[in-house]
């Protein structure tokens, strides 16, 4: 039988996965800060699961959940990083701005770091990491999570060139959503929101494909068209 790790799984598109790996036959892990919310979960799910209390915000301690959690499950096939942080910070408030920035820039790359090197040492495996369509352009509202975003879809481009001159069988897998109704989605002109289901189902099949990135839902990939091409006297009128 398959196995899982899904990191953020207590809410959104995170425990959507849960439950999909979960009918697809995985046993699953499911680690996030909220217990009382992994309990609820756990609940639901029909085969073998494990939980972990994670919060990747520190480093060091996320690095040795993580640990744990492979401990406990001993073999693990697919690692999915759905944890992440942002919030609007029009006034560009520094302490908003670190707290992204810890958890997004800081945690995620301690946990990839450590996933990778567990996947390196087993021979093969499958990682996942949710970036975001905010990664192609910086934006006004929230300019550190944009930049998070752009530092996590760069580290996992470094990771996959690292697998293929190595040529091991490591999928590394850059999921770009747009707007997914979680509570991430804030702010005013949010359009094509997608429920976290359907947002789900979609990256199911990009990991199912083995996918290298994946727009989230796949009408995203016209707008990520469109904002690559966008000169910045145009970009900075939206």
């Amino acid at each position: 039988m398959k196995k899982a790790i899904i990191i953020g799984a207590s809410s959104g598109i995170g425990r959507q996965l849960a439950k999909l790996l979960d009918a697809q036959g995985y046993e699953v892990g499911i680690a996030a800060r909220r217990l009382d919310l992994l309990t609820t979960l756990q609940a639901e799910l029909q085969h073998t699961s494990y939980l972990q209390k994670m919060d990747i915000a520190n480093c060091d301690a996320a690095q040795q959940q993580l640990h744990a959690l492979l401990d406990k499950m001993r073999t693990v096939d697919l690692i999915v990083i759905t944890a992440g942080s942002g919030q609007q910070n029009p006034n560009l408030d520094w302490v908003t701005e670190f707290a992204t920035l810890q958890t997004n820039v800081l945690g995620i790359s301690a946990v990839l770091n450590s996933a990778f090197h567990y996947f390196r040492q087993r021979g093969h495996g499958h990682l996942v990491a949710i970036s975001s369509i905010g990664a192609l352009r910086g934006d006004v509202g929230n300019p550190a999570y944009n930049a998070s975003k752009a530092y996590l879809s760069n580290y996992l481009q470094g990771l996959r060139k690292k697998v293929a001159q190595a040529k091991l069988p490591i999928t590394i897998t850059d999921i770009k959503p747009g707007f997914v109704d979680t509570a991430m989605a804030q702010g005013e002109g949010l359009f094509w929101v997608a429920s976290a289901d359907k947002a789900a189902r979609q990256i199911m099949t990009a990991i199912n494909n083995k996918r290298s990135h994946a727009y989230i839902t796949r009408r995203w990939r016209l707008i990520a068209w469109v904002m690559k091409l966008l000169p910045d006297a145009l970009y900075h009128r939206l």
